[in-house]
């Protein structure tokens, strides 16, 4: 198969930033995707619904002329959360809202300290049918970095999917064979998403030659065996997994730092990478019901009608990209990806 041409797919998960940074990067996107889900960890975080949507109105005014791309919004969720903004962010069409155990990742520290403190908001979303998109990490520092998912979900993840049996929740980013597991044997509305750099990449990747900063993300990589699961559940055509990039872009200086920030920025092959990690799998007739369907089905919304061809080819990804009045590095700087958008 040279050429691939799919219904034109969703990110379900996806960072933009704000001002030039985001004017820098949004077209990456907006070229590939018809939809995103995008996060709300701005600083300050999107906490209310007059937020997110003026903020959704920033990214509207800074499309590329002639792109044809729909940013879905959320909002981020606090202890301090209420209903009155729960309802309201329904009414406005914000399709989830964020948890972020606080200091689990970037712009997380408003987040939430105890997951029991916001089952009161869990309960209204419960009624409006307002999904809970989760990042799946404790942030208890007697925890390994590498088993936080794992913990997580044993902690809070569990217990809160069978005290809400009606809640729609999305496993943000699974990287271990214990999340594919638990989204699998999890009751009906229980879903997860799935990021390029976890499909290709095992925690070796951060060592390659030398520390790579630019590999790292949270959660972070894991072993290969993780990894293979990981890669198992996306190719697998079981509608609970769909793609979301989390592509997450920094300056150069924020990541090469002494204390780099997590995030991989991937937007520039966001649908690329994936067609290659499922050609390499022999998958590519699943690559779009992964793509294009299953995400927009979980978030009932309806299916794109518009296509996007993919061709066979190697394309060069260049060192670095413009980021504002900065640069940033994207994933597999200086090499290339084996597929392309026809154009």
């Amino acid at each position: 198969m040279e050429t691939l041409t799919l219904t034109r797919p969703d990110d379900c998960h996806l960072h933009l930033r704000d001002g030039p940074a985001l004017a820098a990067v949004l077209g990456d996107t907006a070229r590939r995707f018809a939809r995103a889900v995008v996060m709300p960890n701005l600083s300050p975080p999107l906490t209310t619904v007059d937020a997110a949507l003026a903020y959704r109105d920033r990214i509207l005014e800074a499309l590329p002329m002639g792109a044809d791309f729909t940013p879905l919004m959320t909002l981020y969720l606090t202890e301090a959360t209420s209903a009155r903004q729960l309802t309201a962010a329904k009414a406005g069409g914000v399709v989830g809202v964020k948890l972020y155990p606080a200091g689990a990742t970037t712009h997380s520290d408003a987040g939430v300290g105890r997951v029991e403190a916001v089952y009161s908001a869990l309960e209204t979303m419960q009624a409006l049918d307002l999904p809970l998109l989760v990042h799946g990490e404790v942030t208890d520092p007697a925890v390994d970095v590498f088993d936080r998912e794992a913990v997580f979900i044993d902690r809070h993840l569990a217990p809160l999917v069978a005290r809400f049996p009606q809640l729609r929740v999305v496993l943000e980013h699974v990287t271990t064979r214990e999340g594919v597991d638990f989204v699998r044997d999890a009751r009906p509305g229980v879903a997860a998403s799935i990021t390029p750099q976890h499909l290709s990449m095992n925690r070796s990747a951060l060592f390659e030659g030398g520390l790579r900063p630019h590999h790292y993300c949270l959660p972070i990589l894991k072993r290969e065996p993780h990894r293979a699961a990981v890669l198992e559940a996306a190719i697998s055509g079981d509608a609970r997994f769909f793609l979301g990039t989390d592509s997450a872009p920094h300056a150069r200086g924020d990541k090469q730092s002494a204390c780099g920030c997590a995030g991989i920025y991937s937007a520039h092959a966001g649908i690329e990478f994936y067609a290659e990690a499922f050609d390499q799998a022999g998958a590519l007739d699943r690559l779009e019901a992964f793509a294009a369907h299953h995400g927009a089905d979980f978030y009932l919304l309806p299916r794109n009608t518009g296509t996007l061809t993919l061709r066979r080819g190697a394309m060069a990804v260049p060192e670095s990209l413009p980021f504002g009045d900065d640069r940033l590095i994207p994933l597999r700087a200086g090499g290339d990806v084996a597929w392309q958008v026809a154009d």
